[in-house]
This record gives structure tokens, C-alpha cells and sequence, in this order.
């Protein structure tokens, strides 16, 4: 049975009356939103509010009192249906492919009348208005429209929210994201899209809408697509990564995709939580986009994972994940529905976060990869060349079952370690980096939390949580710099021979595996993929950084 703990609640802003949200005041009507007579309107309503809402719209409340929500067939985002809308001055800076695809101007208008036409008949409508960055100086005011009780939970949750309703008189939204998931595009193969969804952002209007898809996450990650086109054109490093501090205000940052471990290990009992996955690196150092944090579920018991468990009360949302009918307990484990069941809290359900979701400039980043191939060691330490080529990399690999068809283990490479989320060419971040690398002297480690002995086809065990939490606290005492040493012969790296905290095995993956020949296979495969990928990096006008990487 989950632990139910004492509920803290930041200072809840009252529901305001549907009379304050009339199109009058430029709340609604700015977008061309009418509310029927009969419409209820609520604005960034109290979690006491919220509950009885969800509650009233039939959410299930599991055993312990936390809400959980069932997103559909979607239970993740859907990146081929993401969309910019290409039009000047924004065309000129966006990263045009795969990940950032083009809409014409008039299929968004065509697409926001019909998601306006649908909340003019909506029964509920919600509107919070929060912030998107922990630094006053450069943060972004954010509004969202939603039409159910569970989304406004998930938002409210997941930014940064205003401390009472004086604050947000006469707010202005910089950016604003009206999620229609009601409303499909049935026209979609005449507009030249890839299906009936659609989340598209029109940067000149300064608006988004999502349709035919109702998982949360679309709203998140589409702020997050944003602060990484705004941030950088202000010469401020943004990235997909989490968090922490420690007692001596040493800031570490761990970058890292899905499954790599980026949340459990920023969530240190020893460090105070900063945040678990998108920041800012500006001039006065590493500051928090959000208000809250979004983990991942599968497999989550208190005895591995007890910080982000114990955040799992009254006030977080749990999607997508299995629960009894009768006993209304939640079963981790089961991963029927989905393995990427999540759970969004408010920071302040880890106890030990740090309150101004600030931190100095980063003394240790780390790299956090998942190798299924059993190839890297579980720390490398990185030359600032390196560091570059690793994070133009963003290596990791898919394991079978993460994904249907999936049967083999899959190299993945993500730019930055975040490429679905990036609206700016990969080399823009990557200038940051090096930038803020050479003027504060940080240092870099490539950390692998997956397969040793073996890859994951080969009889290899995953790294345990505590041979990697050894080698990260290795690095944050700095008994790292006193190891001895060894050169990689193929990724050219330092990876220590003896360090504490870590099983002196598993620092030569070679001499890890019973058969040494399978070994040199899998890591000339490895090399050869990575060879492959880093090709496209190698351009005119473009800093070459191949000497860097694996030979």
C-alpha cells in the first residue's frame, strides 16, 4: 500500500467568477472565445478545487487520495504531429526537419477556428496563468486553455505558479496554449499533415493548439520547444536536463533521454532538488523552468526510488497506470496499459528541494546514457572536446519492449540529449555549452546506467541504481580527480581503474564479459554507429569535432 504523507500546499489562488473571465477583459475574447451563458469559467483554481472537479468529472482517486487519469491510445507525445508555423521573422531561425515540421498560416487559422468554435460550446472551460522560468529576468508568462479539471491539475503541477490572484490582475500572457483535444483534423491528408492530431505553434501569434491527442505531456514539452527558441537568441543556454545542489552550493546537472535515470539520480536525499528536467544557464548561473516534476512510474517501488514514491499523495496526478477496481491500489509494475506511466507532483512534494529553484554555475554535468550493447564503462571522464562531440551525440539506446517492433536493442542519438524538444539547430546549444564550459571551468563525465557484462542480448545485468549513485558521488566529493586512470582505447576517454563506490569490474567492460570477442563486436558496432550519426555534424561553417569522438 502507498504511504499517504501530511499534505503542504503552496498559497492556492480562489477560482475567480465566471463573470471575471468574460470576453470583456481580453481573458477569453483576445482568441475569439465566446463562453456560452450556460459555460463555467475557473481560473488557476486552488488543489482543494481542482480535486473536487476531477472528482465530479469521474476521475479515479486511488487508495492513498491521488488522482489518476487515463489518456487514451496516446500515452505519449506524438512528434510527427508537431508543428511550426512558418512564417517570418521565426523561419529565418528554425531547425527545419523532422522535428520541427512546417504548417502554412492558413491551415493554423482553419485549425484555431475550429478549436475556438468547439470552446464556445464547451460546458468547462479552465485557464491558469503561471510562468515558465525560475529567473525573473528571463522568464516567460504562460497561459493555458483546457477544458478539463485533470489538465488544469497537470498544468498548475508542472509550471511555476503565481503566489496569489492580486499577482495575475492584469496579466499578460507571452505565450499561450489552447488544447483542444476534443477536436481533430479530418482534413489533414489535403492539408499535408500526417494525421488527424495536431499540436502546432505559431511563434508570430504567439499561440499554440493541440487537437485530437489528450496527453499531458504535449503541454509541457511545448513550452519547453518554446523557452529553446526564445532562451538562446538571448545568448541563454537551455537544456534537457535535471538538477542539484549540494550543502557546499555545488550545482550538478544531468542530462539524459527517457529511461536514462534523470530524475531518480537528481533525486539525492544528500542534494537539494533544483529540478528534474528543464533548465535554464544564464550569466548567474542554472535556474528551473517548472514548478513541479513528471516521472516516469514503471517499476517504482520506495525501497529504490523513495523520494519520488513518497511524492506520489494528495495534489499529484497519476496517468496512465494500472489500478485495482475494487481496492483502488496502484500496481507499479503492471505495464498493460503503457511502460510509460508517469506521475506529475508539485516540487515541494520532495522535501529536499531547493525553494528559489536556483543554483550556482554547474561545478559537474553529467551525460547519462543507457547502453543496452554493454559497451561503456560506468564513468568516462570527458576533455571539453568530448564533452561537445557527446552532446551533439546524445547517445543512448531503446531496449525490447520500450517500443512495439523493438526486439533487438537500438542505438538512439538525440541531439543534446533532447533533439524532440530543440526548435534551433543542435550547433546553436552546442556553442552555448562550450561557452559556459570554458568560463566556468565545468567539468564533464559520460555516466552509463545500463548493461555491463554483457548487453542486453548477451547475458548482461542493468548497472544498479547504487554502482551508479558510487560513481556520482565520486565525481561530487571529487575523490574522482584522485583515481587512477585509464585511456579508452577506442572512445579515447578517461575511465577510472579504482574508485569507491564503484565494483572495480565493472570499470573495464571488456574484462567484464566472459566472451571477449563478443565484446570487441558489439564495441565496433557501437563505434560505427556513433561514426555514423556525428556525419551530419560535419558541415561548412560548422566547428568539426570527429577528432573527439570514438576511432
Amino acid at each position: 500500500m502507498m504511504r499517504v504523507n501530511t499534505l503542504r500546499r503552496f498559497a492556492a489562488l480562489p477560482a475567480m467568477s465566471k463573470r471575471a473571465l468574460s470576453t470583456g477583459d481580453g481573458l477569453l475574447g483576445k482568441y475569439g472565445i465566446v463562453p456560452a451563458a450556460t459555460t463555467k469559467v475557473f481560473r488557476n483554481l486552488s488543489y482543494d478545487d481542482i480535486f473536487k472537479q476531477e472528482v465530479a468529472e469521474g476521475e479515479t482517486v486511488v487508495s492513498n487520495g491521488t488522482v489518476t487519469v487515463d489518456t487514451g491510445k496516446f500515452t505519449g507525445r506524438s512528434p510527427k504531429d508537431k508543428y511550426i508555423v512558418e512564417s517570418k521573422p521565426s523561419s529565418d531561425e528554425i531547425w527545419w526537419g523532422p522535428v520541427n515540421r512546417p504548417m502554412k498560416p492558413e491551415t493554423f487559422s482553419k485549425l484555431n477556428d475550429k478549436v475556438v468554435k468547439h470552446y464556445n460550446q464547451a460546458k468547462k472551460i479552465y485557464v491558469f496563468d503561471g510562468y515558465s522560468g525560475a529567473n525573473p529576468i528571463s522568464r516567460k508568462k504562460v497561459r493555458f486553455v483546457t477544458e478539463y479539471a485533470w489538465q488544469h491539475h497537470f498544468v498548475t503541477n508542472m509550471f511555476l505558479r503565481p503566489k496569489d490572484a492580486k499577482e495575475i490582475e492584469n496579466f499578460e500572457p507571452d505565450f499561450t496554449i489552447i488544447n483542444g483535444c476534443n477536436v481533430t483534423n479530418e482534413d489533414w491528408e489535403k492539408d499535408g499533415l500526417n494525421s488527424e492530431v495536431f499540436v502546432t505553434f505559431n511563434l508570430e501569434e504567439s499561440k499554440a493548439l493541440i487537437g485530437g491527442t489528450f496527453y499531458g505531456g504535449e503541454m509541457k514539452k511545448g513550452i519547453f520547444s518554446m523557452m529553446h527558441y526564445w532562451l538562446p537568441l538571448q545568448g541563454i543556454m537551455s537544456m534537457h536536463c535535471s538538477a542539484n545542489i549540494g550543502k557546499k552550493g555545488d550545482t550538478a546537472l544531468y542530462f539524459g533521454l527517457s529511461g536514462t535515470g534523470k530524475t531518480t539520480l537528481s533525486a539525492d536525499p544528500h542534494r537539494q532538488l533544483i529540478g528534474d528536467d528543464e533548465h535554464g544557464w544564464d550569466d548567474h548561473g542554472i535556474f528551473n523552468f517548472e514548478g513541479g516534476c513528471y516521472a516516469k512510474t514503471i517499476n517504482l517501488a520506495e525501497e529504490t526510488e523513495p523520494d519520488i514514491y513518497r511524492a506520489i499523495r494528495r495534489d499529484a496526478l497519476l496517468e496512465n497506470v494500472h489500478v485495482d477496481p475494487k481496492t483502488k491500489e496502484v500496481d507499479f509494475f503492471n505495464v498493460e496499459k503503457t511502460q510509460n506511466g508517469r506521475v506529475s507532483y508539485p516540487i515541494h512534494h520532495i522535501d529536499n528541494y531547493k525553494k528559489d529553484s536556483k543554483g550556482g554555475h554547474p561545478t559537474s554535468i553529467f551525460f547519462l546514457t543507457c547502453d543496452a550493447y554493454g559497451v561503456l564503462p560506468p564513468v568516462s571522464r570527458l576533455s571539453p572536446g568530448q564533452a561537445m562531440y557527446h552532446f551533439l551525440s546524445g547517445y543512448t539506446a531503446k531496449v525490447a519492449g520500450t517500443e512495439r517492433g523493438v526486439t533487438e536493442p537500438e542505438a538512439t542519438f538525440s541531439a543534446c540529449f533532447g533533439a524532440a524538444f530543440l526548435t534551433l539547430h543542435p550547433t546553436r546549444y552546442a556553442d552555448l555549452l562550450k561557452e559556459k564550459l570554458h568560463s566556468h571551468d565545468t567539468s564533464v563525465f559520460l555516466i552509463n546506467t545500463g548493461w555491463a557484462g554483457g548487453g542486453v542480448s548477451d547475458g548482461g545485468k542493468r548497472m544498479s541504481i547504487k554502482a551508479t549513485r558510487g560513481a556520482i558521488d565520486s565525481v561530487l566529493s571529487g575523490d574522482i580527480h584522485n583515481a587512477p586512470m585509464r585511456i579508452d582505447e577506442r572512445f579515447g576517454f578517461e575511465v577510472p581503474t579504482e574508485l569507491n563506490g564503484v565494483p572495480t569490474e565493472l570499470l573495464n567492460p571488456r574484462e567484464n564479459w566472459a566472451d571477449k570477442a563478443k565484446y570487441d563486436a558489439a564495441a565496433t558496432k557501437l563505434v560505427g554507429m556513433f561514426k555514423e550519426n556525428f556525419s551530419k555534424f560535419v558541415q561548412p561553417g560548422m566547428t568539426d569535432y570527429t577528432e573527439y569522438g570514438p576511432k
